[in-house]
């Protein structure tokens, strides 16, 4: 008889997205053969405190977190957070796949520094075994991921601040691949042999990430983003930043706000959406996508996602990953789906727990 007394599974792991204006925290645990939401918090973060995604007052992020974990109800402590794709610095490189996972990183320290255009000792380093290479069944394709040093440590310390513990420093491209996987249930015949437009439109960036067969095939991040309706809110009612961000969310601006300030912003995202495709199309061998989803805060903005099906001619849907999962008591079902289309990079990294070896 093969005894499970004491393998409890994978440790616990807080996925921690940390956005311009926001600490998104999500818990992720698994019941049966379904995920489970253990437990979630969404906290906003004073003006300033991240610009463009570099975190500009540790200490005002530290206390969001230290927040959003006692608002979460979470016990615990190891978490995993992501970098930005622009600070970070990707390379496919070929290595004999003979080598033992340890001599491959000897290998690769030894090497990195032709590929990576700063001092060794500035940067955090680490790699990935894709597979046998296609060119040569000796060699193995090998992910290289190298940002600097400071984009790490900032990261580590406002954990710290928070009262956790930095377990995994992941890249916020590759937390959402890991959520894409959640939504296979909206796609087309599944996301099986698609190619599928993730437009995540956050506060100050929208990144555009383009899959085939769930693996991204092309990225690119463009300065549009949810602030731009907030400081317009903010100016148009006599605002201040926190209240513009609460009414954005929770309504109560006067009648003409639909019309003259959330319409022309909706029609900017809609251009945005459509631009950042023809920059894909232009840059690849493919002319069309078969699907759109969008993620992000701005996503869960009312009929934006039929305005892009119309205008652009495309389907889109809004992402939700949590669309098959269970929840705990603690999470309000009504919360997380309005929160759901901005937490697929929070999602992505609790589901490190899992692909943890």
């Amino acid at each position: 008889m093969d005894f499970q007394l004491f393998n409890k599974g994978p440790a616990p792991l807080i996925g921690l997205d940390i956005s311009s204006t926001s600490v998104k925290l999500l818990e992720l645990g698994q019941s049966g053969d379904r995920y489970r939401v253990e437990s979630y918090a969404v906290v906003p973060l004073p003006e300033n405190a991240v610009e463009e995604k570099n975190i500009a007052d540790v200490e005002a992020v530290g206390s969001a977190i230290k927040r959003a974990v006692n608002r979460a109800g979470t016990r615990t402590k190891q978490a995993a957070v992501a970098v930005a794709g622009s600070a970070v610095i990707t390379k496919i490189i070929a290595m004999p796949a003979s080598l033992s996972d340890d001599d491959m990183a000897d290998q690769i320290q030894l090497e990195a520094d032709q590929y990576i255009p700063y001092p060794m000792e500035e940067v955090n380093l680490d790699f990935e075994v894709l597979g046998i290479s296609e060119k040569n069944e000796e060699m193995v394709d090998v992910l290289l991921a190298a940002s600097r040093s400071e984009n790490v440590d900032i990261r580590v310390a406002a954990l710290e601040l928070g009262g956790l513990n930095a377990k995994i420093v992941d890249v916020e491209a590759f937390a959402m691949e890991a959520a894409f996987s959640m939504l296979g249930h909206q796609l087309p015949d599944s996301g099986i042999g698609k190619t599928i437009a993730v437009v995540d439109v956050g506060a100050t960036m929208t990144t555009l990430s383009v899959s085939h067969d769930f693996k991204v095939i092309y990225t690119r991040e463009q300065v549009f983003g949810g602030k731009q309706l907030t400081d317009e809110i903010q100016r148009r009612y006599g605002l201040s930043y926190e209240e513009a961000g609460l009414a954005k969310k929770q309504g109560g601006l006067p009648e003409n706000y639909d019309p003259e300030v959330l319409q022309p912003f909706k029609e900017a995202m809609v251009q945005q959406v459509s631009r950042s495709l023809q920059f894909f199309f232009s840059s690849s061998q493919h002319n069309s996508v078969d699907h759109i989803v969008l993620a992000g805060g701005c996503a869960s903005i009312n009929g934006v996602d039929a305005m892009i099906e119309d205008k652009v001619g495309i389907t889109t849907s809004v992402a939700n990953p949590f669309a098959n999962m269970s929840l705990t008591s603690r999470v309000k079902p009504d919360a997380i789906r309005d929160d759901a289309s901005s937490l697929m990079i929070a999602c992505g990294l609790a589901l490190r727990r899992y692909s943890e070896k």
